[in-house]
């Protein structure tokens, strides 16, 4: 742990110019630095102060927003299973590492218990365990950092990983370093995963105590309105939407401007485009705008506003919308509600992709690139099930798109069986549950 300690600091030193950079110039690199670096908020402590006493706080971690989401469900259940055995209440509190994931947390959790994960510095760690007292902290998915387990391994804090899953990068690296990585692994007191083959990859890197319980994301139900969904149902005026979600690179958000395109005039569907990554909202409308391809079709892009939408004409108030730019966070589940195709994106690219279920839950054809290393056991329960379409390029796109809109019962069909597919999955959540209780009340 020291050597790992001196390479951390030193790695750190290294880089410094960088983040100085990045901090002088870069507000989402200074919001909430004080508390990565173990200052705890005092709304934090006095959340938690009657709770620590008799060691009542669970500690969730959930990295972004996709974690964020599969943990909201979690958190309910959890404290009211806690709070049944008939103690004096718990209380769960919540840490994110991203920006946005930490805004959606604080909306669906309250400001008072979400706070910043801290670095993986000693100091750091041990400012939150001796404020909070945990009696286990939870980590989605699979983000472990050595000094916290450490940590949590000396002041007898168990630590559970929920949802975990093992991409293939990741497992063929952390074979090389077994020897080493196995021990950080161990240092997790029970493992949930998501699959089969996830619960296999991790006993062969070392790991302990590993169960297949299910991905909680098939129980993560997404509210079917929102404020920016029914604005964009507005904006379509009754023609078909497609959504591009979560795209990354800018090259999937123009293949499928390209494939809207490609649609007649007097046919074309509306395209809402959700890159992402919040740097990239304004790449993503400044690109579209400057297609000179797009100039005859009064393109129209979201804007944020007051309400966190509102809509920019390019050319007068007359224009009939053609693409809109989703820039907010968190309504992209509720907005997949309102689509006739949905495009998951990260997947023509080689990032790994993203989750199919948010579409597949409201019944809606899903379309996704070849790279889905990231929801392989979903994508192939899915594909099982002719219940989502995968293609290889963006001509590929291009014709499945037209197709989806052109045969509209087919698409219906597939979006039908993909949402059977969501809910033969569901419970994994309750099963979390049950194990981190027994593992609390150990």
């Amino acid at each position: 742990m020291l050597a790992y300690s001196v390479a951390l600091t030193l790695g750190l030193l290294l880089s410094s110019p960088w983040w100085l950079l990045r901090l002088a110039t870069t507000e989402r690199y200074r919001e909430g630095l004080r508390q990565r670096l173990g200052a705890v908020p005092y709304s934090l402590e006095i959340a938690v102060r009657r709770f620590r006493v008799g060691r009542r706080v669970v500690w969730v971690h959930a990295v972004s927003v996709g974690e964020v989401l599969a943990a909201t469900r979690l958190v309910a259940e959890l404290e009211a299973a806690l709070g049944a055995l008939g103690h004096d209440g718990w209380r769960v509190v919540v840490s994110t590492t991203t920006r946005t994931g930490q805004a959606l947390a604080r909306e669906r959790f309250g400001a008072e218990r979400v706070f910043y994960m801290p670095l993986d510095f000693g100091f750091a760690v041990r400012a939150y365990l001796h404020a909070l007292r945990p009696a286990a902290l939870i980590l989605m998915e699979s983000e472990l950092w050595p000094r916290m387990l450490h940590e949590c391994r000396h002041a007898g804090v168990p630590v559970a990983v929920v949802n975990a899953r093992v991409s293939d990068r990741s497992f063929a690296r952390a074979m090389r370093v077994r020897r080493i990585w196995g021990k950080v692994l161990r240092g997790v007191t029970l493992w949930l995963a998501q699959s089969e083959e996830d619960a296999r990859r991790l006993v062969a890197m070392g790991a302990q105590n590993v169960s297949a319980i299910g991905n909680l994301k098939y129980d993560v139900r997404a509210p079917k309105q929102s404020r920016v969904s029914e604005l964009i149902k507005e904006a379509a005026a009754g023609r078909p939407v497609i959504v591009g979600g979560s795209t990354l690179e800018l090259s999937e958000d123009s293949n499928l401007i390209n494939a809207q395109q490609a649609v007649p005039i007097e046919a074309r569907p509306l395209l809402v485009l959700a890159p992402r990554h919040p740097d990239e909202f304004e790449l993503v409308y400044s690109m579209a705008m400057e297609d000179p391809t797009l100039y005859a079709t009064d393109l129209i892009a979201g804007k944020k506003a007051q309400d966190g939408f509102s809509v920019r004409l390019r050319e007068n108030e007359q224009a009939v919308v053609q693409i809109i730019v989703l820039n907010t966070i968190g309504d992209l589940a509720s907005v997949y509600g309102i689509a006739d195709v949905a495009f998951v994106g990260g997947s023509l690219v080689k990032r790994g992709g993203h989750n199919p279920l948010e579409p597949a839950q409201f019944g809606i054809p899903v379309i996704m690139g070849p790279s889905f290393e990231n929801f392989r056991d979903v994508v192939a329960k899915m594909q099982a099930a002719d219940a989502i379409c995968i293609v290889e390029d963006w001509e590929q796109l291009q014709g499945v798109v037209l197709g989806m809109l052109k045969d509209r019962e087919a698409a219906k069909a597939m979006g039908e069986r993909g949402r059977r597919v969501f809910e033969e999955q569901q419970g994994a959540t309750a099963r979390a549950v049950e194990a981190i209780v027994a593992m609390v009340m150990r």
